[in-house]
């Protein structure tokens, strides 16, 4: 069985180990075109490129896919009966999703119709929900709006973004087998679009914290928005990204943002109700550590203040 594989980040790669390892035929793989990374903007190749060479398996990296010719011979000249798509990036045209013999098949993190889009598993977090999972689903030009064949769900419990992404990883590379190895057993479902809510790409001024919030929803936003923008505000004009923190119904009549009950363990921070104690943090100029080590090197006051940089 011939397998074409689209997909771009890191949570793609256990998918397409698995296609692998189950004894698949991939014969290529699409993906993003390398991107400058680092201080030194030098090109950095997609994780799915990278796993692909290595195991010798053709790569090809178009702009667009859109009115792209070259693109359309490219994956149909693979002759696939499987187009598996991982957080591929780009919305596929009419004319690619028709070049399978069977079916363009998405794998998608998240129980849909719940959060079609850029960051299903940032969003479930940040928003509270309790549990999230799998989908794969049929594909069409809509925005994860095919028909749903199968779907794994999971707890979230107090997971944050990167922990999640790398079980539900997993977890989609296992559905995804069960979902080729069934296909012709399966009928598909359609979505009842009235339920959809969506997951919009992050955005760096997402990561800002606003202390007039709950201490409850800064949290759920510490976990949801790694690895990136993170969660962050500013002490003495410098940078400060929160990792990770615990949530705490003390009260107390001071302001929000505001330092307080600081031991050589850790701090609060008062927030629009409750408090945080702050685990894990990151000050500009330092590494990312546990309070405890930062608190052994650095003074912080009670009373001082986290705010948006002025």
């Amino acid at each position: 069985m011939n397998i074409v594989f689209m997909g771009t980040p890191e949570i793609a790669v256990p998918t397409l180990a698995k296609l692998l390892e189950t004894g698949f035929n991939v014969n290529l793989v699409v993906c993003q075109p390398d991107k400058p990374k680092g201080r030194g903007k030098k090109l950095k190749a997609p994780p799915t490129k990278e796993f692909a060479l290595k195991h010798g398996i053709e790569v090809f990296q178009p702009e667009k896919l859109k009115n792209n010719e070259e693109a359309f011979y490219k994956i149909a000249e693979k002759k696939p009966d499987f187009l598996v798509v991982v957080a591929y990036g780009k919305i596929l045209p009419d004319k690619i999703l028709n070049i399978p013999s069977k079916a363009p098949i998405n794998v998608h993190f998240s129980l849909l119709p719940k959060y079609r889009g850029a960051a299903p598993v940032n969003w479930a977090i940040i928003n509270g929900e309790e549990k999230t999972g799998v989908t794969t689903m049929l594909m069409d030009t809509g925005l994860d709006t095919g028909d749903i064949l199968l779907t794994d769900e999971t707890a979230i419990d107090k997971k944050n973004a990167v922990e999640l992404s790398k079980e539900l990883a997993d977890t989609g590379a296992n559905l995804l087998i069960e979902t080729i190895t069934n296909f012709e057993y399966i009928t598909p479902k359609k979505q009842d679009h009235s339920a959809a809510t969506y997951a919009p790409i992050l955005k760096k001024e997402d990561g800002l914290i606003d202390f007039n919030e709950s201490a409850e929803v800064i949290e759920r936003k510490i976990r949801g928005l790694q690895p990136w923008p993170t969660a962050f505000t500013y002490y003495n004009g410098k940078l400060v990204k929160f990792f990770k923190a615990d949530v705490t119904n003390d009260e107390k009549d001071i302001v929000k943002g505001t330092i307080f009950d600081v031991t050589k363990k850790h701090f609060k921070v008062k927030c629009g109700s409750g408090s945080l104690i702050v685990k894990e943090i990151q000050f500009e100029g330092k590494k990312r550590m546990p309070v405890v080590s930062f608190l052994a090197g650095f003074s912080i006051k009670e009373g001082d203040k986290f705010e948006p940089k002025i």
